[in-house]
């Protein structure tokens, strides 16, 4: 079977964007990073790990946002535009064929709302998992909790930077393999 179609694999998508402390009228967030794990769920690892920096050009990187995310605007000006990257996820990545999970909904909405706001293609099938709801119900919680504090329950360490899109799509894959190794990840329909 062609690797890049192979359904075990599932790609784990998580995104920065411009943000602000308290955000100025008028002014969107836009989509400045995309980090990306991809998850071989039948041999039980993380195979890939890649970073992706989008230019924004609605809104700027504030101080707000450097101090949280790392990323300056200098840095993200070298990024490619949002539909290059959405056709980079789509033609690279398989985003279109593959399953993907994110840690709660805000970056399946993030690119609903950015992907319809510039005229840019979807690049995702429909196949998404919020890894908050196995995560929360295979822990018996009442609330769902944040990755960093899912990684304490599950006893596994932060690994890289909190609020890096790569950093944290690699730790959310973690938590992933462990909800499989325990037999509470949902399993994917057929494509």
């Amino acid at each position: 079977m062609d690797a890049l179609r192979d359904p075990a694999l599932l790609n784990v998508i998580d995104i920065e964007a411009t943000c602000w402390d308290g955000q100025p009228p008028g002014v969107v967030g836009e989509i400045i990073e995309i980090g990306l794990t991809v998850v071989d769920l039948r041999a039980a690892e993380r195979v890939a790990r890649h970073r992706i920096l989008v230019r924004p050009v609605r809104s700027a990187v504030s101080a707000f946002c450097t101090e949280l995310t790392g990323l300056t605007q200098a840095e993200v000006d070298t990024g490619l535009p949002f539909a290059d990257a959405c056709r980079l996820l789509a033609s690279e990545h398989r985003s279109g064929q593959r399953a993907w999970a994110g840690w709660g909904d805000y970056d399946r909405n993030q690119f609903t709302r950015q992907c319809r706001a510039t005229g840019t293609p979807y690049p995702f099938g429909r196949r998404h998992t919020n890894a908050k709801i196995p995560f929360t119900a295979a822990h018996g919680l009442r609330k769902r909790p944040g990755m960093a504090q899912a990684l304490q329950v599950a006893g596994l360490p932060l690994e890289g930077r909190h609020h890096s899109g790569a950093d944290d799509a690699w730790n959310i894959a973690a938590l992933i393999l462990d909800l499989a190794a325990r037999g509470a990840w949902p399993t994917a329909e057929p494509a």
